[in-house]
């Protein structure tokens, strides 16, 4: 028994397995965490140092051309608004400094301002044998782009012949702006052409949308508000502001053109107040349009037509607006329906 514990004693003993602390597998994950970092690493170089490389490349293909094909647009001609004016207003001179242009060095300068050919042409009149009084663009067309036909009405006097037509003629003027889009000046593009009245230029008058005109009630409030402003405006007597609603603003004409002024007729836009009404106190903010026709004496005594917006304000007519022109019937209006309506 004893050999037998001392023999098993001798035995070699089989070494047993370490017990798992988790150092090994530790020390293994280390390692590839080095090596993870390292490529990490030298990958963010990588992108660090082709990034200007892919900007490059990006800008380069942003601002690459595309040929995309487009329909051109044809060229518009600018329409004849306001701008109309500076061509009318050049030719009005024009034609002024070539009706009493003549032989002489000095019209010649003088319409070579307008028309540069002048200079080398030669004229057998004698100039100022004729003068244009007066001259006014009476139409204005545009033909293209900064291009225009402006046909002016002179009345011209100095000789037989222009006494007898009727001394006003038609010019027929072509003119080119300069200076770009901008059109800072305009050059003939010709001598004028004298023409026929162009047609149209006579009609028959618009139809005014005002009521029948009737004598100037001295009972209507608004007549005595009207009376008083018209002699502030145009003689001078009394206060202008004292007939104003509050906030407009009017000048009396200066000097007085007149010593005194005379209403000689009234009209009612549309139908107007009702009859009656017009001798009653009217409501605050109620508005009444009228057509005024006014005999202005003085040196040169002359008919004369106003259109005045009044307002009422505590129990009394004011003005409210000079108006620019007197308001137009609607088209298709009977104006026949509106006799015998007014005040």
């Amino acid at each position: 028994m004893k050999w037998r514990r001392t023999e098993e004693q001798m035995l070699p003993v089989e070494e047993s397995a370490q017990p798992d602390t988790g150092w090994a597998t530790t020390s293994m994950s280390t390692g590839a965490m080095a090596n993870w970092t390292a490529v990490v690493r030298w990958s963010a170089w990588g992108l660090l140092l082709a990034g200007p490389l892919l900007g490059g490349w990006a800008l380069a293909s942003a601002t690459t051309p595309v040929s995309v094909p487009t329909r051109a647009e044809a060229p518009r001609a600018q329409p004849a608004s306001s701008d109309a004016v500076a061509p009318a207003g050049f030719a009005e001179v024009y034609v002024a400094a070539y009706v009493k242009a003549g032989d002489s060095d000095a019209d010649a300068e003088e319409l070579a301002a307008y028309y540069p050919a002048a200079r080398s042409m030669s004229w057998t009149a004698e100039g100022g044998s004729e003068r244009a009084e007066s001259a006014s663009a009476v139409q204005v067309r545009q033909i293209s782009a900064g291009y225009w036909s402006v046909t002016v009405a002179a009345r011209i006097t100095g000789s037989a012949k222009a006494a007898e037509s009727g001394n006003v003629r038609y010019f027929q003027v072509p003119l080119r702006a300069t200076g770009g889009r901008g059109a800072s000046g305009w050059t003939a593009a010709a001598l004028p052409a004298e023409v026929a009245a162009p047609t149209g230029s006579k009609g028959a008058a618009p139809e005014l949308s005002y009521g029948s005109g009737h004598a100037p009630l001295d009972s209507d409030p608004a007549v005595q508000t009207v009376r008083g402003f018209l002699a502030a405006y145009l003689t001078g007597r009394g206060e202008l502001d004292r007939y104003l609603s509050p906030g407009t603003t009017l000048h009396a004409v200066r000097p007085a053109p007149y010593t005194a002024v005379t209403v000689t007729q009234i009209a009612d836009h549309g139908q107007g107040p009702a009859e009656g009404a017009e001798a009653q106190t009217p409501p605050d903010g109620v508005q009444r349009r009228l057509l005024v026709d006014v005999e202005g004496d003085g040196k040169h005594s002359r008919p004369m037509t106003y259109a005045i917006e009044l307002r009422a304000r505590d129990g009394r007519w004011e003005v409210a607006s000079l108006e620019a022109a007197p308001a137009l019937a609607e088209p298709g209006t009977n104006s026949n329906s509106q006799e015998g309506q007014g005040s």
